[in-house]
């Protein structure tokens, strides 16, 4: 620790990102990437922006990039947010919306930067507890709450909330904003961005990093309203006005171009995370459905903590999760290419035979 520490920086607990190894030969299972490259149209872009223009600050309002997602999504590209990552983006609607005297509700089990940001800036919270199945019971959150929100799907449980049940509840809390984290939407679910329209107390966030192969270049985003973006775009200029470099801006706008790539690669992933779950299911794991490119997955015998130990011995790493103990020893597996996923089963059947 450091002497020149600020009483603050003692206070808070950092979070701990997945492991990103160093070491070669490694099945990486852990951190949810995709499994594909990107679409050779971003690669090309990417080269592409590559010159001296460098040497020029980028876009400061990355306006190329909000207009291709604005089109995508069939809005107005004032309804659209960009910045560093959801991650960041996610800190900036922290900062900017639920600082208030109400508590922020959340899943008692889910995506942990969010105890993060409420630590980081000083939020209250309080949780709703998931129920046994592991689905998030929407109706259960306080009514005096001021905030919501909440992944979908779920991480690290995969569990997927549809479309009618989001929009009921936005109908039934009119003067409390909800955060829909779509992280992984694009593997199965129905995205809340359609009821941007119709509802002023809801901002969704979406990164680039899963279902479009980019979490090397760090895009994200949200959209709502108009003014919430102004209040996020306040933010954003109080705290890094060029948030997104070239590269990134080009990347994500290629990307969006290249529907056909998008398409193939998430249904190659949920092709092949149905295949898992069912050939995990026969090594005596309980699998929750999901609608993510993981699974969330707890064997009948073998621990966790004992299991995902074991596979990294075998040269395969997922992510196991120490707290809260009730999923202890739940273990997320994100789904690989074919081989890779064949790696694993082979790892396991090694490890309980």
């Amino acid at each position: 620790m450091s002497r020149f520490w600020s009483p603050f920086v003692h206070s808070i607990e950092p979070y701990v990102p997945g492991e990103q190894p160093k070491l070669a030969r490694l099945v990486k299972l852990n951190t949810n990437e995709s499994p594909y490259p990107p679409s050779a149209a971003v690669l090309e872009a990417v080269r592409s922006a590559a010159d001296d223009d460098l040497r020029l600050y980028p876009d400061p309002d990355a306006s190329a990039l909000k207009q291709a997602i604005a089109d995508y999504h069939q809005l107005d590209a004032g309804q659209v947010f960009v910045g560093n990552g959801s991650d960041e983006v996610l800190a900036h609607l922290f900062l900017g919306f639920f600082c208030q005297d109400r508590p922020l509700c959340f899943p008692d089990i889910t995506y942990s930067f969010y105890k993060v940001y409420c630590g980081l800036y000083g939020i209250d919270y309080c949780t709703v507890a998931l129920a046994d199945d592991f689905s998030l019971d929407l109706s259960a959150i306080p009514a005096d709450v001021g905030g919501v929100i909440f992944p979908n799907p779920n991480a690290p449980t995969g569990r997927l909330l549809s479309l009618d049940v989001i929009r009921e509840f936005l109908a039934s809390r009119p003067d409390t904003l909800v955060v829909v984290d779509e992280a992984y939407i694009d593997f199965g679910g129905e995205s809340a961005i359609s009821l941007v329209a119709d509802h002023d107390n809801l901002l969704v966030t979406q990164t680039l990093s899963k279902s479009r192969a980019l979490a090397g270049l760090r895009i994200g985003l949200a959209v709502g309203q108009a003014p919430l973006i102004d209040g996020l775009n306040r933010i954003k200029d109080s705290f890094n006005s060029y948030p997104l470099d070239r590269l990134a801006i080009a990347a994500g706008v290629a990307s969006y171009a290249d529907e056909d790539w998008f398409r193939e690669t998430c249904g190659r992933v949920m092709a092949d995370r149905e295949q898992l779950a069912q050939a995990l299911g026969e090594r005596d794991f309980s699998v929750l459905p999901s609608a993510a490119n993981f699974l969330f997955v707890r064997h009948e015998r073998v621990g966790g903590a004992e299991l995902a130990a074991a596979l990294r011995g075998h040269g395969v790493i997922v992510r196991h999760f120490s707290s809260p103990p009730r999923i202890a020893d739940w273990l997320r597996i994100t789904i690989g290419t074919s081989s890779q996923n064949a790696a694993l089963l082979a790892a396991l059947d090694d490890v309980l035979s």
